[in-house]
């Protein structure tokens, strides 16, 4: 039996296959060995042997993890400013000028890895007798901004008197990250169905996915394009490239005179927005 735990970035053009440091093991040194080599002679970055399967699965899962906890800790900080009234963003930027601080940003955690990974953690951590705290946490608090967002754009909602019951709500984005049509774990399904529980009509626009993966979510009501001067509320939920390319004014015109926009992703400064994240 051989491990050699994938590290590719969906949507990542300049991280490939070759140009990532591969982990290897085997259920034998032999294998190992084996695996090693193999790796080695298509893998311009190098490969890395570790002396079990174990180990490569347990670093294959504490990438993830980590980068999970480092999220949560950012939307943490998004539910504490939005109660202060400051822009995460902005603080963050400042915070960014010290040269130990590390650049992640709050949002929606989805995908193959990063939101399944953490629960294998804190199973097996079960099953011997500990009880995670910190893994369980994150994951609780990642898995709940969809809820934070819905009600984030309800709040802005009613400054502006506008009704969530019947509104029409336009949310930009339904892939797990930008720049990739990958569906899975997509945390945006989670704020169409709460915003619709409001009896919201919500559509999703997003230029990368295929309507034909969408077997299992026939619910969702995708557009190939918005109508202008349609929603009631806006919510920008994944960067993709042609949203930033629309700019704020394109984005803007597919709302009613009186709407809300709201951007998850910072894609425009928050002058230009009704609320970010």
């Amino acid at each position: 039996m051989v491990i050699a735990p994938e590290r590719i970035n969906p949507g990542d053009k300049t991280r490939s296959l070759t140009s990532i440091v591969k982990v290897t093991s085997g259920s034998t040194p032999d294998t190992a060995a084996l695996v090693d080599q193999l790796y080695q002679s298509i893998i311009s970055a190098g490969t890395y042997k570790v002396s079990s399967i174990k180990v490569a699965e347990a670093s294959k899962v504490i990438e993830n993890t980590q980068r999970d906890i480092n999220i949560a800790l950012m939307n943490e900080l998004a539910h504490i400013f939005s109660r202060i009234g400051i822009d995460t963003e902005e603080v963050l930027e400042a915070a960014g000028t010290k040269w130990n601080f590390l650049p992640f940003r709050p949002g929606l955690v989805g995908g193959h890895c990063i939101g399944v990974d953490p629960y294998y953690l804190a199973h097996k951590a079960e099953t011997l007798g500990y009880h995670p705290q910190l893994i369980a946490a994150g994951r609780r608090i990642n898995d709940n901004m969809g809820s934070f967002v819905v009600s984030e754009v309800l709040k802005l909602m009613a400054k502006k008197r506008l009704s969530i019951v019947g509104a029409n709500v336009l949310i930009m984005g339904l892939s797990f990250k930008e720049n990739c049509p990958d569906l899975r774990n997509t945390r945006v399904i989670g704020m169409v169905e709460e915003l619709e529980s409001y009896n919201a009509n919500v559509e999703v626009y997003d230029p990368w996915v295929n309507v034909d993966d969408l077997k299992n979510e026939q619910q969702l009501k995708v557009i190939k394009q918005p109508t202008k001067g349609s929603y009631d509320a806006i919510i920008i939920a994944v960067s993709h490239d042609q949203f930033k390319a629309l700019g704020v004014n394109a984005v803007r015109a597919f709302g009613k005179p009186n709407h809300v926009l709201y951007d998850i992703k910072y894609l425009f400064a928050s002058n230009e927005t009704d609320g970010r994240l």
